[in-house]
């Protein structure tokens, strides 16, 4: 009977056993089917919040217009005179000397009219070199290779003053008169790009004349 008794005790335990592993199987299964769910939920929760955040395409289609700008460049009647070289007259083209405080005696040349300005000291003269600000006193006389003969003189009126550089005279002067002492003379050739251009601005002058200048630098100031 004893035997019987352990056996049944040992049977018991066994079950108590067997049920208790079963339990624990149970609860393990319950526990990972909860961390399934809660994983699955975080999952929807992340889904559903970046699909919240993210921008949306828009279904509408965007058209963009570009207008052309149109810059209209108006350009000025003033002609802008650029420096060319100035180079010296031929000694065939030059004037006679003549005597300083006498009206000289223009020669206009009977070649082709040079196409840059032309200069020549007849008489050095000494003093103070003009430059551009000075204000200057002067004699000419005009010559034109239109006409080929004298068409202005001061000699016969009175001495022209003009400040240099200003543009109070022509832009062959404003160049041609730079570095001219007091008591000099010099001999200007000027192309029409650096005198009157295509106008005419008096008798004996034509358009697009090249005009030839006999000054004395009398005073500067």
């Amino acid at each position: 009977m004893p035997s019987e008794k352990r056996a049944r005790q040992r049977a018991g335990r066994e079950y108590r056993l067997a049920e208790e592993a079963r339990a624990k199987k149970r609860r393990k299964q319950i526990r990972n089917v909860i961390v399934v769910a809660v994983i699955a939920l975080v999952v929807v929760g992340i889904v559903f919040l970046t699909s919240s955040n993210s921008p949306k395409k828009s279904s509408s289609t965007t058209t963009t217009t570009t207008t052309s700008s149109t810059t209209t460049t108006t350009t000025s009647s003033t002609t802008t005179t650029t420096a060319g070289p100035i180079t010296a007259i031929p000694s065939a083209d030059l004037s006679p000397v003549g005597t300083t405080g006498k009206a000289p005696t223009l020669v206009v040349p009977t070649g082709s009219p040079p196409t840059n300005l032309e200069s020549a000291d007849l008489i050095e003269g000494s003093g103070a070199a003009a430059v551009a600000g000075d204000k200057l006193t002067v004699e000419y006389e005009l010559g034109t290779y239109s006409t080929h003969k004298v068409v202005q003189s001061s000699w016969t009126s009175k001495p022209l003053q003009f400040t240099l550089g200003k543009g109070q005279v022509i832009p062959g002067w404003d160049e041609g008169m730079v570095g001219m002492k007091v008591g000099g003379r010099r001999e200007l050739i000027v192309p029409p790009s650096l005198g009157y251009g295509s106008s005419s601005p008096g008798t004996g002058i034509a358009a697009n004349d090249t005009l030839v200048f006999i000054v004395d630098l009398q005073k500067i100031g």
